[in-house]
């Protein structure tokens, strides 16, 4: 993984002129186009003032958990800690809510502004055991540069 190419091309998504859905869909398509072990990217986000995240941009195969309750699965987890959350096999997670047969491994980290946690950047992967602290550095990056323009 090329950390310095990946957040030079971030980088231009976020400085372009394109509204705010335009650059987090873009930014879905070029992680899961680029890392060939990111199999579904996506952004959920705090639903109003409701104790749940709701489902934004995405790339990758539709789910059902549009509406995920805080507390509940690794993203309503990350909506509660605020910490970051590496899963490597999530069949050894007991409050996992599965998106389909194939994903093995999922890393979730929270998006703040302003300090508060305001939602996240989802990956799922088919391959168990794949994410390393390289994947948890660029995530983290993208993750503050979204800070400032959300």
């Amino acid at each position: 993984m090329n950390i310095t190419y990946l957040q030079e091309e971030i980088d231009k998504i976020v400085a372009s002129s394109t509204k705010i859905d335009e650059k987090l869909q873009a930014i879905c398509d070029f992680l899961e186009a680029e890392i060939s072990y990111y199999d579904w990217v996506g952004f959920y986000f705090k639903n109003g003032d409701k104790e749940e995240l709701k489902l934004a941009q995405f790339t990758g195969e539709p789910t059902e958990h549009t509406i995920i309750p805080f507390g509940k699965g690794i993203c309503g987890q990350v909506a509660v800690s605020n910490e970051n959350f590496v899963v490597q096999d999530v069949s050894e997670q007991d409050n996992y809510i599965s998106c389909g047969w194939k994903v093995k491994s999922e890393i979730v980290i929270p998006i703040f502004v302003n300090g508060e946690n305001i939602g996240q950047i989802d990956i799922d992967s088919h391959t168990a055991n794949t994410f390393s602290a390289k994947d948890e550095e660029l995530l983290m990056y993208i993750c503050k540069k979204l800070s400032v323009i959300l």
